[in-house]
């Protein structure tokens, strides 16, 4: 089961955080500090699981995270789901995230976050992954992005027309 899912930008921002276990506020914000320390401080050429911090302390969980250009994508997950099976998913979900912005950047993540938090949903819910395979999720993405167009156009059909009335410019005299 996976527990939460962060990303980061490379300053410490968080541009996404999901965890699917209750946390009070307090506690996120030091799980999210202390996990961006932990991941952001490793070298790029050693393992990406870590059996530390917070979120993991006292548990069966570990972190597991992958750095792309300025964002860190980190899972924490159960011991019993593969290392590599999540790594996958993380490549999975960038991969989705890339061909529904066309390269996603971090704006992208900052300005579309319903959108992002959609896509995350169709690959994992509760903690439980749905959905592994890119076509599937871009096609229930692309689904989902036609109902969104179809309900917009249904709603402008049914609102009152406008109209502008020209107003001649006031002259102020003294």
């Amino acid at each position: 089961m996976i527990r939460a899912v962060l990303i980061f930008n490379h300053k410490g921002k968080p541009r996404l955080t999901k965890f699917y276990e209750h946390f009070a506020e307090d506690v996120q914000q030091k799980i999210i500090k202390e996990t961006f320390q932990l991941v952001s401080t490793r070298d790029d050429h050693v393992c990406n699981v870590l059996h530390a911090g917070v979120l993991v302390d006292d548990s069966d969980f570990k972190l597991i995270y992958r750095h792309y250009a300025t964002l860190y994508f980190v899972m924490c997950a159960d011991t019993a789901e593969s290392e590599l099976g999540i790594l996958d998913l993380i490549q999975i979900f960038v991969e989705a995230l890339d061909q529904c912005f066309d390269t996603v950047c971090e704006l992208d993540l900052i300005f579309n976050s319903d959108k992002v938090h959609n896509i995350l949903n169709e690959i994992i819910m509760g903690g439980l992954v749905l959905e592994t395979s890119l076509q599937e999720i871009l096609l229930r993405i692309e689904e989902q992005t036609k109902l969104e167009k179809q309900m917009t156009n249904k709603i402008q059909s049914h609102l009152p027309e406008v109209h502008c009335l020209s107003v001649k410019p006031f002259i102020v005299y003294k």
